[in-house]
């Protein structure tokens, strides 16, 4: 069974130090609704970690705000729209997943887990578009201008906040 003090627990919220949930770790925790976790692939380690959790219906992340940031200063209104729908989606998805039962593992763990993926391999691709199309504009302008003043004053406002997310090389 699950952890025994998070039984009543509505929330919980771990930081960026997490590296992984194992089996069952809140199976019956029946008043869980929210749990904040890292974006970290591979940290859903079992499928039955959300076992009997019916009310869990939202998952925050604790690079939220870094990563809205991020997607704040893509290029492109399209993959700002993809993202922002994609960051939501769990919390629409939740809610109609199994949380399952004594035979039954329920479908909470496995949706957070190609959640986190989905957005994971997405920030990710849209970083490096992101770079490679700056990387171009950088290129036209030194034709165009001194280098000095592109690298000075016009690619820092291009930038992408720099944290980086785990998979990003």
């Amino acid at each position: 069974m699950g952890i025994r003090w998070l039984y009543s627990a509505t929330k919980v919220k771990f930081g960026k130090e997490l590296e992984s949930i194992g089996n069952g770790a809140f199976w019956g925790c029946t008043s869980l609704e929210r749990i904040t976790l890292p974006l970290k692939d591979g940290i859903i380690t079992a499928d039955d970690i959300f076992r009997g959790c019916k009310k869990l219906t939202h998952v925050d992340l604790v690079e939220g705000a870094v990563l809205r940031d991020t997607i704040d200063a893509l290029l492109l209104e399209e993959w700002k729209n993809d993202m922002k729908d994609k960051l939501g989606a769990i919390n629409h998805i939740l809610p109609t997943a199994r949380a399952g039962g004594f035979y039954d593992v329920g479908e909470k763990a496995l949706e957070v887990r190609r959640w986190i993926r989905s957005v994971l391999r997405n920030i990710i691709r849209y970083k490096a578009q992101h770079l490679s199309i700056l990387n171009e504009a950088a290129t036209t302008l030194q034709h165009a201008l001194h280098q000095d003043i592109v690298f000075k004053n016009v690619l820092p406002f291009l930038e992408l906040p720099s944290y980086t997310f785990e998979g990003e090389d």
